[in-house]
């Protein structure tokens, strides 16, 4: 079904300007195959330029949903490099571009010390990791890079066509920016709460935010993004929840998404968070923000 971009064709364009970011699309169940691929081609269809897997995804996750589209570009974000080695990353990177030609996006980063028990030195092992990557073939081009802080920012840039920031806000999009410079792609991922109740949405928003806020790289991202000690404490602020999680009606919702354009990001990796279980995908509200957005 796949067919090969021109030769000219950056990241940056494959991707476009709106993706979905899912862990439900992420499944080992050989059950779910045809209704990951069958939903694939409806956000194609709807006008989503990428789909992007969360948890520690790899190339094989990919499949279900490049076989089920012709155009659609797809992501993992974010591949541990502590769960997968870089001879295995660069194995399945090379087995699904043969099958489908410039539509797959190696995303990586370095987890989480409480996720990980290998966890040491991370910014030299990712940057070793690279080094492995760049001497099996695969393309630093093809290639992204998970990062928050300042340092890592500045590697995606480097080494990688650009940076995937997780749980991040518009501001963090400006200065990310400045530190990237305009050549590299910034593709930040932002979650959307389809309620207009606030203390509703407020409350959603807290149940999913109450794993990040256990894990320092995210706290400490927060925190040089000027919150406070206070606005991480019982759940998240008020503040920090309406920073992290667009809800509301649609105006609301649409504006909160451009915000980050508007702060240089060139993609928006939209995450639904709706209090549903893993395997239900939000296929109507996906609609509703195509309709929306695109």
């Amino acid at each position: 079904m796949s067919e090969s971009p021109s030769s000219a064709s950056t990241t940056r364009e494959i991707v476009g300007r709106y993706g979905i970011w899912s862990v439900e699309l992420r499944s080992e169940d050989p059950a779910r195959r045809g209704e990951i691929a069958e939903a694939a081609a409806e956000l194609e269809q709807l006008g989503y330029g990428a789909v992007w897997l969360g948890g520690s995804s790899a190339a094989r996750h990919a499949v279900p949903l490049l076989e089920g589209t012709s155009r659609l570009a797809v992501g993992t974000s974010i591949q541990s490099i502590w769960q997968y080695d870089a001879e295995a990353s660069a194995a399945g990177f090379a087995e699904v571009e043969a099958a489908h030609p410039g539509r797959f996006v190696l995303g990586l980063g370095v987890s989480h010390a409480k996720l990980a028990d290998q966890y040491r030195r991370p910014y030299s092992a990712l940057v070793a990791y690279l080094d492995a990557l760049d001497a099996a073939g695969v393309p630093a081009g093809r290639r992204v890079l998970a990062a928050l802080g300042p340092k890592t920012l500045k590697l995606a840039g480097d080494r990688a066509a650009g940076a995937i920031p997780y749980l991040v806000t518009p501001e963090h999009t400006a200065e990310a920016r400045e530190i990237l410079g305009e050549g590299a792609l910034l593709a930040p991922e932002f979650k959307v709460v389809p309620e207009t109740d606030p203390a509703r949405a407020r409350a959603l928003a807290r149940e999913h935010l109450a794993m990040y806020l256990a894990l320092p790289n995210y706290t400490n991202s927060f925190l040089r993004l000027g919150f406070t000690e206070d606005d991480l404490a019982a759940g998240g602020s008020d503040r920090l929840i309406d920073a992290l999680y667009a809800w509301g009606g649609e105006d609301r919702i649409r504006d909160s998404i451009t915000a980050f354009h508007a702060a240089g990001a060139d993609h928006v990796a939209i995450q639904v968070v709706n209090g549903a279980s893993r395997d239900a995908l939000p296929r109507e509200t996906w609609r509703r923000l195509a309709g929306v957005l695109i």
